[in-house]
């Protein structure tokens, strides 16, 4: 299971920044960013979503274990078309509900 540092470093290296140019986007020294990738820091929120947002990724990615909770294509689409499914749903519904008050008169 990686740890939270390690999606950061991994992230970083993919946009193929050194740990001194990470640390100069998000204004922190070169050691404290160090500390972060190597778990000797905690982060608090704020600092995740600064660092997910200079690194154009989802908080999520930075998370541990993020990648094994992905869907596949395949699961993506039968829950896609779940959706669609329950939409309609919905949608007869509420004409329901719409046709039910017009006979009430409300």
């Amino acid at each position: 299971m990686k740890s939270i540092g390690e999606n950061i470093k991994q992230s970083r290296v993919a946009l193929g920044l050194s740990q001194a140019d990470a640390a100069k986007m998000i204004n922190i020294s070169t050691p404290a960013f160090c500390k972060i990738e190597t778990g000797q820091t905690d982060l608090n929120v704020s600092r995740l979503l600064q660092i997910a947002k200079v690194f154009n990724v989802s908080v999520g990615q930075l998370l541990p274990d993020y990648k094994t909770s992905l869907c596949s294509s395949e699961e993506l689409l039968a829950l896609n078309e779940k959706l669609k499914e329950k939409e309609e749903e919905l949608n007869k519904l509420r004409k329901k509900v719409i046709e039910l008050y017009d006979k009430l008169g409300v």
